[in-house]
């Protein structure tokens, strides 16, 4: 045995561990900065900032690719949440990020009143091919509390505009979530958000919630959620001529815990809504595209609500937008010769090009790979590995939602 190319190996091999405890060393140092710069300066959402540094201390990101996110310490972090239910396709998904690059070096932004571009009527067309039919028009805004604000005032107004100013109120689920800006935060139910502004608030109506979770004994999803249409149509029945809208989440209550129900509450839902002259808002800026097994989860009901909200996977998960799509009825309620019955609402970046090429680009996506189909694979698997917690009392599982 040759002891002299033994040692030598020896000495690499050292020197190597002691280069990569260096790196990582160093690696971890500049996350410790990034850390420490960033509680100087910042405020993060959500977030009661007295629990950072300790007992939670932030997470400083250098990149993403594909499910994972990669510290500033080498670290790998699975992102099970897709950062916000935001990212459809992984991150730095290459196709999206050309897109966008692409459209930058052509238009970055431009006004949108008295102004348009080839982006924003392209996709505003492949969103109407897509939704349920019926509905007609494309209005963008910048998130998802932007885009249930539109719906709200929308409906509101096209009602004044139509001679009946008496409806004023708006019916939502208990347990819901729509956003955190004052009229969304308006429909929601969720204590921890709302209790604190409640004297700034709208009062809704609150329905019971057709939370499959909660079916009396012996009782079906399916029969849960029609009683709880029954309550429903009650709450109409007493408030006739005030009810502009309801507004919900179709088929899961996300930020409330992944309360899910049956599909046919929603198509109650909407015969109660028509029987009762009302806007039906379907709030799918979570659920929708693919998050339930259809790129819309109002599919799986088989309705076109009058509103439609999308925002947070539109993009792909890489920029802010979002849009409501709504039927011709309510636009046609704001065709007049005064501009005080116009729609009169905007956002700075509305119709942004980058966030239109990246929603263009993520479409195609769907459109040239069998993207729900591997969904469906996928929520199988979940489901046979699942199989033997159903006795579990807090489970929460429904058909092809996943």
């Amino acid at each position: 045995m040759d002891m002299g190319a033994s040692g030598r190996d020896h000495g690499r091999m050292e020197t190597r561990d002691n280069v990569a405890a260096m790196l990582a060393e160093a690696r971890r140092a500049e996350g410790d900065q990034l850390r420490s710069r960033d509680l100087g300066v910042l405020w993060h959402p959500c977030t009661q900032m007295a629990e950072h540094p300790d007992p939670l201390p932030l997470v400083p990101i250098r990149r993403g690719r594909g499910a994972w996110l990669e510290g500033m310490d080498g670290r790998q972090y699975l992102d099970a949440v897709s950062s916000w239910w935001t990212n459809l396709f992984g991150h730095a998904e290459p196709r999206i990020a050309a897109a966008i690059a692409a459209q930058a070096r052509e238009l970055e932004h431009v006004i949108f009143a008295g102004f348009t571009h080839e982006p924003a009527v392209r996709l505003a067309e492949s969103l109407l091919r897509l939704a349920p039919p019926g509905l007609a028009r494309v209005f963008y805004a910048d998130n998802g509390s932007a885009a249930i604000e539109i719906a709200l005032k929308m409906s509101f107004h096209s009602f004044l505009n139509r001679g009946q100013p008496g409806r004023t109120r708006f019916i939502a689920l208990s347990n819901g979530y729509h956003g955190e800006t004052l009229g969304a935060l308006s429909m929601g139910d969720i204590p921890l958000y709302r209790r604190t502004y409640a004297p700034l608030l709208l009062t809704p109506l609150f329905a019971p919630s057709p939370d499959a979770y909660e079916a009396l004994p012996g009782e079906s999803a399916h029969e849960c959620a029609l009683r709880r249409a029954d309550e429903l149509e009650a709450i109409f029945a007493a408030h006739e001529g005030e009810v502009c809208a309801l507004v919900l989440e179709p088929l899961v209550q996300c930020a409330g815990g992944m309360r899910m129900h049956d599909p046919a509450y929603l198509r109650r839902a909407r015969e109660i809504c028509d029987a009762h002259g009302a806007h039906l808002i379907a709030d799918e800026i979570a659920v929708g595209f693919g998050r339930t097994g259809t790129l819309f989860a109002c599919e799986q009901a088989g309705i076109t609500p009058d509103l439609l909200c999308l925002s947070k996977g539109l993009t792909g998960g890489f920029l802010p937008l979002s849009a409501v799509l709504a039927t011709a009825a309510i636009y046609d309620a704001f065709l007049d010769d005064s501009r005080e019955r116009a729609f009169l609402h905007s956002h700075s970046y509305t119709g942004n090009p980058l966030g239109c090429a990246a929603a263009l680009a993520s479409l195609r996506i769907f459109e040239t790979e069998p993207v729900l189909e591997r969904n469906r694979v996928t929520a199988g698997r979940m489901r046979s590995s699942l199989a033997r917690f159903q006795s579990i009392h807090m489970l929460r599982r429904s058909g092809k939602r996943g």
